[in-house]
């Protein structure tokens, strides 16, 4: 068992021609994802890596059943791009694009509860369950099968903390990186929800960090509602308010909690918050 994508997930590439579709595209078939269908408009008839091109996601879907899709298209033309594959009966998008407009998002984020279509991202890597199947741009090398979720608002922070929980033999069973955009799809309670009913995952690792309330909202759901051991680490302890740090989505604002205000809010409801990424295995050995 495993949450949102297996082995038999079905992958259709928007922006499949493109230098970061074609590049991400051979790496997720390398890893043994079922990459079945790209989409790039007028090349329909074209192959990449031996998978057909489609002129639209309707065509992908109809003739090669794909029931997922990632979205590697220019900014300006991603909003479009998913409401394509959401029109098109998709049930799951994976936005890797970054630069979506907030006012945009909070339209494709309506469309796709109507049509109950799970959204991650945009401005993310991702999602890979571990020797299955990876949506997304993920270092794949540096994943070893365990039972510790992820769930994780920054990019580069999940490579460095899977690189941690692999090399201590806990192993990774998925991972998610929902983006650091103020407005995205799946947020972290999402994702807890999954993981609550996957038999493969024993704890997991929320990793925040500051503007935004997800990583609150997220504490007060793990008080109340899930029974796994839950560790964290929250980034941007060192940052000035007013001013964004990285992710669109970080900035110290008002009504919004700086980096260790949101730390202390965690530890309030019982979860551990490791002070440096290498703690979390210290962390998680304690706690499981």
């Amino acid at each position: 068992m495993s949450i949102l994508i297996d082995e038999e997930t079905r992958v259709v590439v928007q922006g499949i021609t493109g230098r970061d579709g074609s590049f991400h595209t051979k790496s997720m078939k390398d890893y043994g994802t079922k990459v079945v269908a790209g989409v790039t408009p007028f090349k329909g008839g074209e192959y990449v890596f031996d998978i057909p091109i489609f002129n639209s996601v309707e065509e992908a879907v109809k003739s090669v059943q794909a029931d997922t899709s990632i979205i590697f298209v220019p900014a300006k033309f991603a909003v479009d791009a998913m409401f394509e594959a959401i029109n098109a009966g998709i049930k799951l998008v994976v936005t890797i694009t970054e630069g979506v407009p907030v006012q945009d998002m909070i339209k494709v984020n309506e469309f796709a509860n109507l049509k109950g279509t799970k959204i991650i991202g945009p401005n993310c890597p991702g999602i890979i369950s571990v020797g299955k199947a990876k949506v997304g741009i993920m270092p794949h090398s540096i994943f070893k099968k365990g039972v510790v979720g992820v769930i994780s608002r920054s990019g580069t922070l999940t490579y460095e903390i899977v690189k941690h929980i692999s090399d201590s033999g806990l192993g990774v069973s998925t991972a998610v990186g929902i983006g650091g955009d103020p407005i995205i799809g799946m947020k972290f309670i999402d994702v807890l929800k999954g993981f609550e009913k996957d038999e493969e995952t024993k704890a997991v690792v929320l990793v925040g960090e500051i503007g935004g309330s997800d990583e609150e909202d997220a504490a007060d759901y793990i008080e109340k509602h899930f029974n796994k051991p839950v560790v964290s680490f929250i980034a941007g302890r060192a940052s000035p308010p007013g001013k964004r740090m990285g992710h669109a989505g970080a900035i110290v604002q008002a009504g919004t909690r700086t980096a260790d205000e949101k730390i202390a809010y965690l530890e309030s409801k019982g979860i551990k918050v490791a002070n440096i990424p290498n703690e979390i295995v210290k962390l998680l050995k304690d706690v499981m």
